[in-house]
């Protein structure tokens, strides 16, 4: 790491010279301190405001006068910039520029590093790293940026979830770190990542990462009390850049809102990077106040000429391609204030291509330059110095061809701080363009482009071979002959005429004769023929620039409309009431303003829609008390044996097909657990499945609290080879309930005192202890269910839940006694050492003992067919069919602590609903309409038509794709998207 001492320089120090106390042995010489003007330019000071046959007079790297007829000094150095245009330079937000890359570790290991004792006990958190120590100036990448169009960069070392702060340079080259160090430490810096400086195996997951800087924050504002008895410069750090411009890397349009409400518990207000997708929940993300710093990594289209890997793609990666680069336009349509920034691109030279594929969907120029210069400018707090072209702020502008964003526009010299670094000798002029002549009665056009680097010469309409080279003002191009297999050529050689607008002089024909020429370059009302079908296609390429449909969710079976609740009456339905009154036939039930409202027969219409259901089965929804399904960034925070801290409510996946799939298999709530990596796990999320709403929506209200707490070979990690985790056997899972249960128990004795210590993860221990929240188990093992009841019984709480518990028939009883309900596979065993015991009779006999008794999926495929499931209860065991259909919709609703809700056909009750084409328990069975809160969620009819649509869809957007690789543009080879889905184990490091 280099130390690089900047406490003494000068921050304000503006010009290119060095510091002028330093000693000079080698140059007696005055420094000369002559102003510089450049005149008769077109200058854009800010966006929207354009001064024509303006001059701008820098000196000491500032502006001193800007604007028409200003008073140039007579010793000023002048430089006539006739025709060019002068744009302030662009300001990089979000940058790593001049940063030592750190050292990387391989993942997995201990949990703490003894090595970093005095700082902050999780690795991952690095807020006392200051970028000044890691930087050294990069004239490479200063060139690369410059090139684009860059003058001044924002940089912070990329590394860990607590960064530390940035500082501000200005890329200028031909100075030196005293004077282009604007800033040495501007802004605080975090992200959802973890370093790669250390293996410390803490946080594994995204819900684990927010849990941990959630607690950072509540440990800095203890440490700010003074109550600590020892010195950690990690807190010290976080308060001592609290007062700072606060920035988090956050990602998608999901992370942009997780990140605001961490902001919100932490009462910080994030300007949050991220965002390319944020146009699919726009509102939502209007809501959070929040500024952006926006990736412009647009999707280049897929190569789909092979039909085989079309479909490696999905829908949504589809619709990002087309949709992705309207993004800067729908936020500027919806008042979001962003800068723009090329992090994630490859090179900052791509960012121009993709501004103006972004232009193509309606973003102006002006609101281009505004999210490059005046909007980072305000978000770094540097406005006053930097953004706009005015008197007193430094000179830092671009001195281009045309107007900056057209497409032949070239960017000629970039001027950082009053110094010139020249990218291209502006006294050559551009000769792109279309030119045409005729010679000896042949009309030739000649296209020009790339800075002259390649030409395209047709004779009438027949396109000839050619090629270009270029001396100053002077072209040589050269052609094959029209109708001819020789190998003859003719030579032009020409000059560029001073008003750019012809080229005039000689070729050589092949036959050895001279013939002078003049090419004019075309107007638009001039076009050829050729060049009017050229803007035809370009007139078709922007009709493409529709964004086409959006969806809630914006993916494949997403609906234009979100669903809404409607009033419904189910006519002649055989009703599963789960009540006392049995199943009842030919029955009516009347659904308004989302409830069950009425049940009998012979029910009045009145406005609601009537939905014929005779013959058919109406129940309550199926309610999967274990699944996994919808939970983004990992289902275990495997870091920890206890990680009561993090919650499946903070990762919630709204888009997870899953979802859908589900709704069409009956199911309309869902308890999302934490996996089972460690003895005490994460808080639930207890959904309803309202495909097309967003996550807090679908979450329920005053929500049951759960936790999942888990037994047996997973804990232990017997099956994994690298485990160094604490337990590593049964008797020590056991031991850990203890230790956390005391610890609780004495944390709670600790509140109101001096030195209390907020933690997040004793509070939820406490809420165990206290009975105010539930606790569902995974179980297999006789003998640790046992344990896990007298260790409950020991410390006054009850166990909620067993769940997978495929012993259970062995302690059924005790179970009934102790008060725990069960929730169980129907016919799973076999499939490790610790279920060879299992048997399918399992859920009858818990069922027979009194105990509560549930079938669940923990799995994405079987949480689609727990109606069969439920009827396996039947097979195995006789248990009647109603009280088997109750296996997955009342008792997991009792399970949950939701059934005075949900789980059965009862006026008052949620309109939580499932029409079936037959007995649900059927094999034939399926799903004809799932309703939530009385809207409808799935339709089997428009499920068919959204089918239809979904593949027309795919078919419009495979014929864009390839129009557009025909065309010549960027594609990339397919890549199939997968979606990991997560069992119990499923760990991702």
């Amino acid at each position: 790491m280099k130390k690089l001492l900047f406490s003494l320089l000068a921050v304000a120090a503006m010009t290119s010279h060095a510091q002028e106390y330093f000693p000079n042995n080698d140059d007696i010489s005055a420094v000369s301190s002559a102003s510089r003007a450049i005149t008769n330019a077109t200058i854009i000071t800010a966006p929207g405001k354009k001064i024509e046959n303006a001059s701008i007079l820098i000196k000491d790297g500032k502006i001193v006068e800007i604007g028409k007829n200003i008073k140039i000094p007579k010793n000023a150095l002048v430089e006539d910039a006739t025709g060019t245009f002068i744009y302030p330079s662009f300001i990089e937000a979000y940058g790593d520029f001049g940063m030592e890359k750190p050292s990387r570790t391989s993942r997995g290991g201990q949990q703490y590093d003894e090595g970093r004792k005095g700082f902050y006990w999780n690795d991952h958190i690095r807020p006392e790293q200051n970028a000044i120590d890691f930087y050294e100036y990069d004239e490479k990448a200063a060139k690369s940026m410059m090139e684009a169009g860059y003058g001044t960069v924002q940089t912070h070392l990329h590394d860990g979830i607590a960064r530390g702060t940035g500082m501000l340079v200005a890329l200028n080259t031909n100075g030196d770190d005293s004077g282009r160090v604007l800033k040495n430490s501007n802004g605080a810096y975090y992200s959802f990542d973890r370093s790669s400086q250390t293996n410390q195996s803490y946080p594994t997951s995204l819900m684990g990462t927010l849990a941990l800087l959630r607690q950072a924050h509540f440990d800095a504002d203890w440490y700010a009390k003074g109550k600590s008895k020892t010195k950690d410069r990690s807190l010290e750090a976080l308060n001592n850049t609290k007062n700072m411009v606060q920035y988090i890397e956050a990602g998608d349009k999901k992370n942009i809102l997780r990140a605001d409400k961490l902001g919100d518990r932490v009462g910080k207000q994030f300007i949050i990077v991220g965002g390319m997708d944020a146009y699919e929940m726009i509102d939502d993300i209007k809501a959070t106040n929040a500024q952006l710093i926006l990736p412009m990594d647009f999707e280049d289209a897929y190569d789909v000429t092979n039909p085989y890997q079309e479909w490696y793609i999905n829908l949504s990666t589809m619709r990002d391609w087309k949709q992705g680069p309207a993004n800067p336009m729908m936020l500027q349509k919806a008042g979001i204030n962003y800068a723009i920034t090329t992090h994630g691109l490859k090179s900052p030279g791509d960012l121009k291509e993709k501004l103006m594929r972004a232009m193509e969907y309606g973003l102006t120029a002006d609101q281009a330059l505004a999210a490059l210069t005046t909007v980072p400018a305000k978000m770094l707090q540097a406005d006053a110095m930097i953004g706009t072209l005015e008197k007193g702020k430094l000179a830092n502008f671009i001195v281009t061809s045309g107007e900056l964003f057209d497409k032949d526009t070239d960017i000629y010299e970039n001027w950082v701080q009053g110094s010139k670094h020249q990218l291209k000798d502006r006294s050559i002029l551009n000769v792109d363009g279309t030119y045409t002549t005729s010679l000896n009665g042949e009309n030739y056009t000649m296209t020009i482009s790339g800075d002259s680097k390649s030409v395209v010469v047709k004779q009438d309409s027949t396109k000839l071979g050619s090629k270009i080279s270029r001396n100053g003002d002077w072209i040589t191009v050269t052609t094959t002959q029209k109708d001819t297999t020789d190998k003859s050529y003719n030579r032009w050689n020409a000059k560029l005429g001073p008003d750019n607008s012809m080229i005039s002089g000689k070729v050589y024909l092949a036959d050895g004769t001279e013939r002078n020429f003049t090419a004019r370059k075309t107007t638009t009302d001039e076009k050829s023929e050729d060049d009017k079908k050229d803007d035809e296609d370009k007139d078709e390429d922007m009709a493409m620039k529709e964004m086409g449909p959006l969806t809630y969710p914006n993916v494949a079976f997403g609906s234009i409309t979100k669903p809404v609740a409607e009033t419904i009456l189910y006519k002649n339905a055989t009703v599963w009431t789960n009540e006392a009154d049995g199943i009842l036939e030919n029955t009516d039930v009347l659904v308004k303003n989302g409830k069950i409202s009425k049940v009998g027969s012979n029910l009045g219409a009145g406005g609601a829609r009537v939905i014929d259901a005779t013959g058919m089965h109406l129940t309550s929804g199926i309610i999967d008390e274990h699944s996994h399904i919808g939970i983004d960034g990992g289902v275990n925070e495997a870091g920890h044996n206890s990680t009561a801290e993090v919650t499946i409510e903070d990762v919630v996946d709204h888009e997870d097909i899953n979802l859908y799939r589900d709704l069409a298999g009956g199911v309309t709530t869902s308890q999302l657990l934490h996996g089972s990596a460690n003895p005490i796990g994460g808080r639930s999320a207890i959904i309803k499945l309202k495909w097309g709403y967003k996550p807090d929506e679908m979450i329920y209200n005053n929500s049951p609290k759960f936790i999942k707490f888990a037994l047996g070979e997973n804990v232990k990690q017997s099956r994994y080879d690298n485990g160094v985790r604490f337990p590593q056997t049964r008797m020590g899972v056991e031991q850990v309930f203890e230790d956390y249960f005391t610890r609780g128990q004495a944390y709670d004795k600790s509140r109101g005192t001096d030195d209390f210590r907020y933690d997040e993860e004793m509070e939820v221990i406490s809420e165990i202890l206290k009975g105010e929240r539930y606790v569902s188990c995974h179980s297999y093992v006789q003998s640790e269910i046992n344990m896990m009841m007298e260790v409950a019984e020991r410390y006054g709480f009850v166990l909620n839940t067993f769940t997978h518990i495929l012993e259970g028939y062995k302690v059924a009883d005790k179970m009934a006694e102790h008060g725990a309900g069960g929730s169980t596979f129907s016919d799973w065993w076999a499939y490790k050492y610790e279920v060879l015991d299992a048997i399918p009779y399992n859920g009858a006999i818990m069922h027979s003992q009194g105990v509560v008794t549930a079938f669940n999926s923990d799995d994405a495929e079987m949480s689609r067919r727990l109606n069969q499931e439920a009827a396996k209860a039947v097979k195995y065991g006789d248990v009647s069919e109603e009280e088997a259909w109750k296996f997955v919709t009342l008792n997991p609703a009792k399970l949950l602590h939701i059934d005075d809700r949900t789980g059965s056909i009862k006026e008052g009750k949620d309109a939580d609903l499932v029409l079936w084409n037959t007995n649900p328990l059927d094999i034939q069975a399926t799903a004809q309409m799932t309703m939530i809160d009385g809207a409808v969620f799935f339709d089997i009819k428009k499920d068919e038509q959204m089918r239809a649509a979904v593949k027309k869809e795919r078919q419009q957007l495979v014929n864009e794709m390839i129009m557009a690789k025909n065309k010549g543009l960027k594609t990339q080879a397919p890549k199939q998207a997968v979606k990991t889905l997560y069992d119990c184990d499923t760990i991702e490091w």
